[in-house]
């Protein structure tokens, strides 16, 4: 198995950029969140170091933060460790191996949906993850044509995105656009949607 890029990265992916990005995307899917969410669980998939969803902890009952890259996990974990944070653990899940079997009442996938060739395939076994009436926030790039990766979409298309997701089983499929940011994404300027759907 080829080393996962993102082991590569790990002891240096916590920029001030992405530090600063990750605290945009925390304000916006707050927002969102349901109520009572000191009673559910939160599963930050591809969720990496938990730059995005540890800030979140203490808001929920429990927090998983899965990925594929074990060094990226074990970077959560340090953080984690000295927050002394009870109610966080960490999982090893690559979906091109096995999915994890947990139940999550919200699933956060932010800027992970572009590493995954096969978004049909995804958002179903994200689906089968959710509780009843469980929340999917996935916080991506618009679609961008200047964009030409072999590894990455190049976006994604918010109303293609609304079908795939429908097609998943997923209702009350909304998505907005919520941020523009200069060299965003592969150094082009690029704007961030967050789609949310629930579990009926």
């Amino acid at each position: 198995m080829t080393k996962n890029i993102f082991d590569t990265i790990a002891n240096h992916y916590d920029t001030p950029d992405r530090q600063a990005l990750a605290a945009i995307i925390r304000e916006e899917v707050v927002k969102y969140f349901p109520v009572n969410t000191n009673q559910k669980v939160l599963l930050d998939y591809g969720g990496g170091t938990g730059l995005v969803s540890l800030p979140f902890a203490d808001a929920f009952k429990e927090l998983i933060i899965a990925d594929a890259a074990e060094t990226m996990l074990k970077m959560a974990e340090e953080k984690i460790n000295t927050a002394n944070l009870k109610n966080v653990r960490t999982i090893h899940a690559d979906a091109s191996v096995s999915f994890p079997t947990v139940k999550a009442d919200v699933i956060l996938v932010s800027l992970v949906l572009l590493h995954i060739p096969d978004t049909e395939t995804i958002l179903k076994k994200l689906y089968e993850l959710l509780a009843p009436e469980g929340q999917l926030m996935i916080v991506d790039f618009d679609k961008n044509d200047r964009i030409n990766h072999p590894k990455v979409h190049n976006g994604f298309d918010q109303q293609e995105l609304h079908q795939k997701l429908k097609a998943a089983g997923f209702s009350s499929v909304t998505s907005h656009t919520f941020h523009h940011g200069e060299k965003l994404f592969m150094h082009q300027d690029a704007s961030l949607f967050l789609a949310t759907g629930k579990k009926a």
